[in-house]
């Protein structure tokens, strides 16, 4: 898929490959990770105070992504060639994003605490950078609303978590 994005005056074409998500998960997390990884962490360093204010926990081969409901995860997955540099922040409620490296060739979305595998993406052996767009998050009442997460991933060597767009209740 091609898809147009606007940036300022001009426009720039991004080659993207889009897949929906929409599954279970619980304890307000899911995980983004490599295949080899092993799915989910029982580290200390991993979902400390500040990745659960920013609703992203890193460590090497996984992240931890932060949800508003305790069920169900809606949204959509886009694998781009570059980063997405069009992005309007007033649409989201929170936006982070970190990097992950990925030594198998294969970025799995995993439910918690279960690590089913969702989805599957093959990509080349390398260093990538995804970003994660919350939406909806005040429509939460109780384990479900209309929360939805937009997930971009491109090739990229930088490696730290960085907060666009803090959430706060």
């Amino acid at each position: 898929m091609i898809e147009k994005a606007a940036f300022g005056a001009a426009f720039v074409i991004l080659e993207t490959m889009k897949h929906q998500i929409d599954f279970y998960t619980s304890y307000n997390q899911f995980y983004i990770t490599d295949k080899d990884a092993g799915g989910a962490t029982n580290s200390d360093k991993f979902w400390t105070t500040e990745a659960f204010t920013e609703r992203l926990a890193v460590e090497d081969g996984i992240l931890g992504v932060g949800v508003e409901c305790y069920g169900p995860v809606k949204g959509e997955v886009y694998l781009l060639n570059s980063s997405n540099d069009t992005t309007i922040l007033d649409e989201y409620d929170h936006i982070v994003e970190a990097g992950i490296e990925i030594k198998s060739g294969v970025i799995q979305i995993m439910d918690c605490p279960n690590s089913n595998v969702e989805l599957e993406l093959r990509v080349e052996i390398g260093l990538y950078r995804v970003r994660i767009y919350s939406c909806n998050l005040a429509s939460v009442d109780g384990d479900e609303g209309e929360d939805y997460y937009k997930i971009e991933i491109w090739p990229d060597a930088k490696m730290e978590r960085k907060v666009l767009k803090q959430y706060s209740v």
